[in-house]
């Protein structure tokens, strides 16, 4: 699986935030959410709610910039002007019900209005779209229902559906480090890129040497031959939030692990953007802070 590309796009869909009125929450969160599991955002956009419109931006993402995923948020709903669906289904070759089904039934544990949602999800190439809810809460929470499938849908899309496919339901998952260049590269493309004066990266691995033996000098401790790690979501996007706010900062990024790690695998990529180094600096190490402390659960493995 070293060729596939996690690369998505995100389209808002609405006609106030198209035409400036309101401000866009759902795309924003959305992209963070891809981007903290690995995914490599390539395209973002806000079109009306205009099937032709809708129908054409859907047919570029996968066509012309072949991104693996494309997330639709809003008009899944029941207003005359609702016609995301409608939209999708014109231009998808093959459709998922599944994706929809899990998303509505996890949703129906939260409000029983889930059900009125009319979001579908289809396959067009290479390309995986799946519609989400406008509501920045209601697009999460279903993008978190199905978010490992989908990664899973994509490698059968890209893989050209091997054989292998089944074999690895039971294999460890892939788990890919996103690329710092790639990052670097959206970093400086972002709005405020301008104020930044300094980019700092950290990059934390799994090491042979035994926690205690670092901190507290254990010549005991057994070698660590990997680790087992969690993360709390909520609480990771909260810390980049709030890093986010510091003084000087410009732009936060941050990626985080999960499951059973060997020696050498990555734990964590954080990406820091600010005016000064020492705004860079404060901010990245409040920000590992709050994610070894608050965020994340380890078990080393000897």
């Amino acid at each position: 699986m070293s060729d596939i590309a996690y690369t998505a796009a995100v389209i808002t869909v609405s006609d106030r935030g198209f035409r400036g009125e309101r401000e866009d929450t759902s795309g924003p969160a959305l992209c963070a959410m891809l981007r903290e599991q690995g995914w490599q955002v390539i395209h973002t956009a806000i079109v009306p709610d205009d099937q032709d419109m809708i129908s054409r931006e859907l047919t570029d993402c996968a066509d012309r910039r072949q991104a693996a995923l494309v997330l639709t948020a809003g008009g899944t709903g029941f207003s005359p002007r609702d016609i995301t669906p409608e939209a999708t289904l014109a231009v998808a070759e093959r459709l998922c019900p599944g994706i929809p089904e899990i998303m509505r039934a996890e949703s129906m544990k939260i409000t029983p209005r889930a059900c009125l949602s009319r979001g579908t999800a289809g396959i067009r190439g290479r390309t995986l779209i799946v519609n989400l809810p406008g509501s920045r809460k209601g697009c999460c929470e279903n993008l978190a229902a199905v978010l490992g499938p989908l990664r899973h849908g994509v490698e059968i899309l890209q893989s050209g559906g091997s054989a292998e496919c089944a074999a690895q339901e039971t294999a460890a998952p892939v788990k890919k480090t996103p690329s710092v260049d790639a990052w670097l590269r959206e970093a400086k493309m972002h709005p405020d890129a301008d104020k930044a004066g300094m980019y700092l990266i950290h990059n934390g691995t799994v090491r042979s040497t035994a926690r205690s033996l670092v901190r507290e000098g254990n010549l005991a401790a057994a070698p660590v031959t990997g680790m087992e790690l969690s993360c709390d979501r909520e609480k990771m996007q909260a810390a980049v939030a709030e890093a986010q706010t510091m003084e000087g900062v410009v732009y936060v990024r941050a990626w985080v692990n999960e499951g059973r790690l060997r020696v050498g695998d990555d734990i964590m990529l954080v990406l820091i953007g600010a005016d000064t180094r020492p705004h860079a600096v404060e901010a990245l190490q409040a920000l590992l802070k709050r994610l070894k402390n608050e965020c994340l659960t380890e078990r080393e493995l000897c």
